[in-house]
């Protein structure tokens, strides 16, 4: 492990909290995009990119201290399907990180506030589950080898950390088998760190079943897995999972829920009730039981950032 500074430890030795943003594609939705499509957000990138630098920029003017990048779809064997060969996918999971970083460069040039932090971007490392786009990350029993998920998930990792990422982010991970083949991958580029975010199948289990107590446990020794936490799942069991979580190891723990609203893997539909109106106050439950990096995932919009950003900061 090389000398390079922990950018969330960075972030939290200074300030309470480390703010995400929300939900990527749900708010292209909101934009007209239409993303029923295997690529789903990344379908953008090809269609329209600028909209994505539109979304990240609402974000960090929402209060957001880090932007996620429209990779978590964006990969090698995704674009292959289209007719995209191996070296444009590269160059457009490369645009990712470029168009992030371009609007919170743009944004932080004109920033006058003291009381955040320089924004960081943070690549998205979606699982082997988003790219079958059959509701896999939700199960995560994908069925093959270790050696499969290293070569998909291998040359996304590299190009994404060449186009300069702050961070990598491996999210809605449902399988400790996948989970341990990202750490093993992260080793071969020592300059980096992830966080680690699992989908659940409910408040003490990741979806695959196994215990979240283990997962903490196991990777607790990875130095470069900068924060562990929970991704796209239900507001309901959110504080359940952070105090299990908690009890189980001392990294920085990070949440980003749903909207409330619950998705269907089958029929790609949401229904429920939303509860966004509620994640201010929710921060505050999240933060007593361990949680110290907070935004939204799926249906959360920047609307509900702010929110959250008014809660934890003045300006």
């Amino acid at each position: 492990m090389s000398n390079k500074i922990n950018p969330i430890d960075a972030i939290l030795s200074q300030h309470s909290i480390m703010l995400l943003d929300g939900a990527l594609a749900t708010e292209l939705e909101s934009h007209g995009c239409n993303l029923d499509d295997s690529l789903w957000s990344a379908r953008v990138l090809l269609e329209n990119p600028e909209l994505i630098y539109q979304v990240h920029s609402d974000y960090f003017h929402a209060g957001a201290d880090c932007a996620i990048t429209a990779s978590y779809q964006a990969t090698v064997d995704g674009f292959s399907v289209r007719g995209i060969q191996e070296k444009e996918a590269l160059e457009l999971i490369k645009q990712t990180v470029l168009l992030a970083r371009r609007a919170r460069d743009d944004y932080w040039k004109k920033n006058t506030q003291t009381n955040r932090p320089k924004p960081l971007v943070v690549a998205s490392v979606g699982p082997y589950g988003a790219y079958l786009a059959d509701g896999s990350e939700y199960i995560g029993n994908y069925g093959i080898t270790d050696e499969t998920l290293a070569e998909f998930h291998r040359s996304r990792m590299s190009a994404l950390i060449e186009a300069g990422a702050d961070l990598l982010a491996f999210e809605t991970i449902p399988s400790l088998q996948e989970a341990k083949v990202l750490d093993s991958l992260l080793r071969d580029f020592p300059e980096t760190y992830a966080w680690l975010s699992f989908s659940l199948k409910n408040e003490k289990s990741i979806s695959d079943g196994t215990k979240l107590a283990d997962c903490a446990k196991l990777f607790e020794g990875s130095e470069q897995i900068a924060a562990i936490g929970i991704n796209c799942a239900p507001v309901a069991v959110i504080t359940g999972a952070i105090q299990e979580l908690s009890r189980n190891t001392k990294k920085p723990i990070l949440v980003y829920p749903n909207s409330g609203e619950i998705y269907s893997p089958e029929t790609k539909t949401w229904s429920g009730q939303q509860l966004c109106s509620s994640f201010d106050i929710k921060s505050k439950e999240w933060y007593n039981a361990g949680a110290r990096l907070i935004g939204g995932c799926c249906r959360t919009t920047p609307h509900h950032i702010e929110e959250i950003s008014k809660t934890w900061r003045t300006s």
